[in-house]
């Protein structure tokens, strides 16, 4: 291509633009290049001026949308534009463009070519700040960050955002691993329904993540995500260029593909013109049932560029509502229930809403010999001081075997059929947001009636049902259903002395896991919310508590180990959150019962400096057993009688022998300023717990290493 330096006629009007822009500096030079083939016309400025990005109609100096764009160094063909010949159309000064000065001293000088703009202008507005208005607006409270090279207009809008508006803009977290930031977020979104906000940096901070986002898909938490992407030019053109070694090494085929198997949606921001429909589009999916991570990605120089301030209607963005069962299914459901001798209803997820648990108390007061079964899809669904309730288990429980009617309500594993499943001819019906469980290869349920629908919806219009139709309400006053609520009422008292017998401390003075979640349940308020990730021992912890009240117990939603260190700090911070939005004076006491190896796997040198570093003081329980015990039972499982079997915890590599100091690894976290406390006889126990407690309610975390017995 050959160049001549004759400046083009049609750009005059664009060049005296540019250089009465405030943001413009040095000379510019404007040439025409014709090609001898293509008898393309080419314009490049010298790099010696600066044009700085601007707005729509701003009056900076920019190429017209069929312009394109070639990068070079001074010495050849710098920023060159291209155009179609024949086109004599002015280059319009338009869409926003950002191209960073270059002023070397030769072609070969060896400065960087990217050069600093200065972004202290209080009026600037660019695609980060209005992504975090985006976020305030829709409901997002608070952002747990983990920032790097990718965020310095993040950064730029975080502290804009302190600074000019700070009661309208999100709260920034700090936290120095990406495992506890989207742990914290899950726990805050899955106690209050409210959506929240996880920044980490480019390929290797969604990495980072790792297992939080397979709990948060599993566990149904509604997540935003989002990580900056590495600089996708390389020579300065736009403000926000590659200028750092890690920029190449951190760039990758397609960012998204990292997380997008376990989330709703997945998007990169390509303009920050449309940010805020793109933030309300990824929430509408994290919202919308079931609920679940949502996944964001933008490049410095998209979430550098400077746009017009504008707004949305927000409630144009609701999430998809669902409706109820049809009313064939109403009918149907409510027939069977009504004629059945044990019926039997399997949740997981139903307490998510709150609203929920009452109404299932009404359906099991109404249909008075149908039981309920917990299966710890992380929310408390049923009370334990309800005669129906028949506990927590993992998918092996004697009523599945009896039961002649079935209800799934809302549950990702009802039953596992190598261990225990229904009868052939029980009715089954299945109701749930996901039906066919569309992110999991394998799945199926046989059923008579296999329906979409809001769980609370469905729930009530059965009840609905039972209690209008005449032919049914007569059923449900027979003697026989009279006999059947005599029964149950009978059969949870006898499961509660059951339960309460094997509470008791052992003969050689130790104690088990339920033994120190009774003494936990007394010693405890009544209000406590109760972070669990027991693994093993969820039952013997569930038993132990026997929750009652809705969205006071939260398993952790999946098997990614390590959630509740996180997700513990999170419920907190939310609780106190809702206590001020509803004029309280403080939130609700809350309490994290862990494995030790889930323990370790929960990153606690950074969940107690988080703890210290903003005052949100909980009390961990850690359940020491000198090992993961969940590998053996998954072995004896497969092989009863193997070698495994009979081999120690040393010999199959799950011992955790010499015993790390748990609770004082937290400490030293916390700087020093935490509670720790180890204790392994029952009779010293209810006195640690009691100073433990104190020491929280004064504000301070407290960490008490429990040693417990297995298998009670």
């Amino acid at each position: 291509m050959a160049l001549c330096a004759t400046p083009p006629q049609a750009s005059r009007g664009a060049i005296r633009a540019l250089r009465s822009h405030p943001h413009a500096y040095r000379r510019l030079a404007v040439h025409r290049a014709v090609s001898r083939d293509a008898g393309t016309r080419c314009y490049f400025a010298s790099s010696a001026y600066h044009l700085h990005g601007g707005v729509r109609g701003s009056g900076v100096f920019s190429p017209s949308p069929n312009t394109r764009l070639i990068s070079g160094n001074e010495a050849a063909a710098p920023n060159v534009w291209t155009r179609p010949a024949g086109n004599r159309n002015n280059i319009n000064i338009t869409q926003v463009r950002h191209l960073a000065s270059h002023t070397p001293t030769s072609s070969h000088d060896s400065k960087s070519h990217y050069r600093d703009i200065s972004t202290q202008d209080s009026k600037m507005y660019t695609t980060s700040f209005a992504f975090f208005e985006a976020l305030w607006d829709a409901g997002v409270t608070h952002c747990f960050v983990n920032l790097g090279s990718d965020h310095p207009s993040i950064i730029e809008a975080m502290v804009k955002g302190a600074r000019e508006k700070s009661a309208r803009f999100p709260r920034i977290i700090t936290c120095p691993n990406e495992m506890v930031a989207m742990s914290m977020a899950d726990g805050y979104a899955r106690l209050t329904n409210k959506p929240q906000c996880v920044i980490v940096h480019v390929d290797v901070g969604t990495q980072g993540l790792g297992a939080a986002v397979h709990n948060a898909s599993s566990g149904r938490a509604p997540i935003l995500l989002f990580a900056g992407l590495s600089p996708i030019t390389q020579d300065g053109e736009l403000r926000g260029s590659r200028s750092e070694y890690i920029h190449w090494i951190q760039d990758v085929p397609d960012q998204k593909q990292i997380v997008a198997q376990y989330c709703r949606y997945s998007a990169e921001l390509k303009t920050g013109v449309n940010v805020k429909q793109m933030v309300n589009r990824a929430l509408q999916f994290a919202r919308s049932a079931p609920q679940g991570p949502v996944y964001l990605c933008g490049s410095r120089e998209v979430m550098e560029m400077d746009i017009n301030p504008y707004e949305l209607t927000q409630e144009n963005w609701k999430p998809v509502e669902l409706g109820g069962l049809p009313r064939t299914a109403v009918r149907d459901i409510a027939e069977a229930l009504a004629s059945a001798k044990e019926p039997l209803l399997i949740t997981g997820y139903a307490g998510r809403d709150h609203a929920t648990v009452p109404a299932l108390v009404e359906l099991a007061n109404t249909v008075k010999g149908l039981r309920v079964l917990d299966t710890g899809g992380s929310d408390m669904c049923f009370p334990a001081d309800h005669p129906a309730w028949l506990g927590l288990r993992f998918g092996n429980e004697a009523a599945i075997r009896t039961a002649d009617v079935i209800v799934v309500l809302d549950c990702d594993v009802p039953w596992v059929p190598t261990l225990c499943k229904p009868k052939k001819d029980a009715k089954i019906f299945h109701i749930d947001v996901d039906p066919l469980k569309q992110m999991m290869p394998l799945f199926y349920v046989e059923a008579q009636g296999r329906y979409k629908a809001d769980t609370l919806t469905a729930v009530e219009q059965v009840t609905a049902q039972l209690k209008s139709d005449d032919g049914i309400r007569a059923k449900l006053a027979s003697e026989e259903s009279e006999k059947r609520w005599t029964a149950l009422q009978s059969s949870h008292k006898q499961r509660l002395e059951l339960i309460d017998s094997k509470c008791q401390p052992l003969d050689d003075g130790g104690f088990g896991t339920g033994h120190l979640c009774a003494r936990l349940r007394e010693l405890c308020p009544q209000d406590t919310i109760w972070a669990i990730e027991a693994v093993t021992n969820t039952a013997f912890v569930h038993d132990g508590l026997r929750p009652t009240i809705p969205g006071h117990w939260i398993n952790c939603g999946g098997g990614g180990l390590g959630w509740s260190g996180g997700g513990t700090l999170g419920i907190k911070l939310a609780t106190e959150a809702e206590a001020k939005l509803k004029g309280e004076e403080k939130g609700k006491f809350v309490v994290q019962i862990v494995g030790d190896g889930t323990y370790l796997f929960s990153v606690p040198g950074s969940v107690y400096w988080i703890s210290r570093r903003y005052n949100i003081p909980v009390l961990t329980i850690v359940l020491n057993n000198k090992g993961w015990n969940a590998p053996r039972k998954s072995l004896e499982l497969v092989h009863p009688n193997g070698l495994g079997s009979k081999a120690t915890n040393e010999e199959i590599n799950i011992s955790f022998d010499p015993v790390p100091d748990y609770a004082g690894i937290a400490k030293a976290a916390a700087g020093g300023d935490l509670f720790a406390a180890k204790v392994e006889k029952a009779a010293d126990l209810e006195d640690v717990l009691r100073r433990a407690i104190e020491a929280v309610q004064g504000g301070q975390t407290a960490v008490v290493d429990c040693k417990v017995a297995l298998g009670c």
